[in-house]
């Protein structure tokens, strides 16, 4: 089955950097790709490429199986939203959602109902009258998205879709987009730095470093599974040691640490999430630490524990069984929350978030 979208040896290059280097990206009808990495990774890059926003030095981009060299932005059957909206704030709502509508040469009939369709899905019924000034930053989200698909794109691509909302709208409306994109049947590619909102939309997540691609997988396998420590340090793991596994543990800073079965024997590094770090008695304890602070997560307690000449580890506890800064605790770990990680490596600072 030939892929919606299909980016084959794709490379862009900025002076002697390459923005994108050889990349290869499938996407499949009906399928929502959300991209993530830090600023400098290539994710907003490729989007441009993608809608023909940016010139190829190398490679190819085929959208239903045909190759885009030359084909301008506007004749790709793509559509396009931005983080700012980018809507005319001279036009109504029903101006604005009807622009790209009118652009392709639908009648008034058409324009009014595919408008009234559009602005039902997206929770807006009746407001084609509105002015643009008059919205709230969510409403006008909605609008730019009704816009955005008011055409009918084969792909829609999302550029920090949410990026400008606070935290609680941001978290609503993912949950919205996903059911529409779901009704609809929309094939979607999106790029975003907020890791919350790529999990919670994604059928794919394809995690970028350096211009390539770091890995892709469902949310599910991101999570439980990071390719390196880079893919690791990215989604806030910061309990990664290098290690030397042997049989069904891992010798570590932290002493033995049991390791799921099957894992790759050798040096290395692994990845202890903060719930396999097990608070216990002393006498059960594989590791006794210190608190050495502790921080409200909402649902838990995010504890940064201090064992005697060993790296900290971040440990997550249930708030009623947190104990406080300055107690000595024990550790055990558990090994289904282990993984032993590929031998990339994270270089300074690629371990957070940012725009870009």
């Amino acid at each position: 089955m030939v892929p919606m979208l299909e980016l084959a040896d794709a490379t862009v290059r900025f002076g002697g950097r390459a923005a994108l280097d050889a990349v290869d990206l499938d996407v499949a009808e009906h399928e929502i790709v959300c991209v993530l990495g830090p600023s400098g990774s290539g994710k907003s890059t490729l989007l441009r490429v993608v809608a023909g926003l940016q010139d190829l030095d190398g490679g190819r981009v085929l959208l239903g199986g045909r190759d885009q060299r030359g084909v301008p932005a506007h004749k790709r059957g793509v559509g396009l939203m931005f983080q700012d909206h980018q809507l005319f704030p001279q036009r109504d709502v029903g101006a604005n959602v009807a622009f790209g509508l009118r652009m392709h040469g639908a009648s008034k009939g058409e324009q009014a109902d595919r408008v009234g369709e559009l602005l039902s899905l997206v929770g807006l019924p009746g407001a084609e009258r509105r002015a643009v000034a008059a919205l709230s930053g969510g409403e006008q989200q909605r609008v730019a998205l009704a816009r955005a698909l008011a055409p009918r794109p084969r792909l829609l691509m999302l550029d920090e879709p949410l990026g400008q909302l606070d935290r609680s709208l941001r978290e609503r409306l993912v949950v919205e987009l996903r059911e529409l994109f779901g009704e609809l049947g929309t094939t979607v590619l999106a790029v975003t730095h907020d890791q919350g909102e790529a999990f919670a939309l994604a059928d794919r997540v394809v995690v970028m470093r350096d211009g390539r691609i770091a890995q892709s997988g469902t949310p599910l396998e991101v999570w439980q599974h990071p390719a390196d420590e880079f893919v690791a340090r990215f989604l806030g793991f910061d309990n990664v040691v290098e290690a030397t596994v042997s049989g069904e543990a891992a010798d570590t800073p932290w002493g033995k640490v049991p390791v799921p079965a099957g894992a790759v024997h050798g040096p290395g590094r692994i990845l202890v999430r903060p719930a396999g770090v097990r608070l216990v008695d002393a006498a059960e304890a594989q590791l006794t630490c210190t608190v050495a602070a502790r921080t409200f997560r909402g649902t838990h307690v995010a504890l940064q524990l201090a064992p005697e000449g060993a790296p900290r580890l971040e440990a997550a506890c249930a708030l009623r069984e947190a104990p406080e800064v300055g107690d000595a605790v024990g550790v055990v770990f558990d090994a289904a929350e282990i993984v032993v990680l590929g031998r990339g490596a994270a270089p300074d600072g690629a371990g957070r978030p940012a725009d870009g």
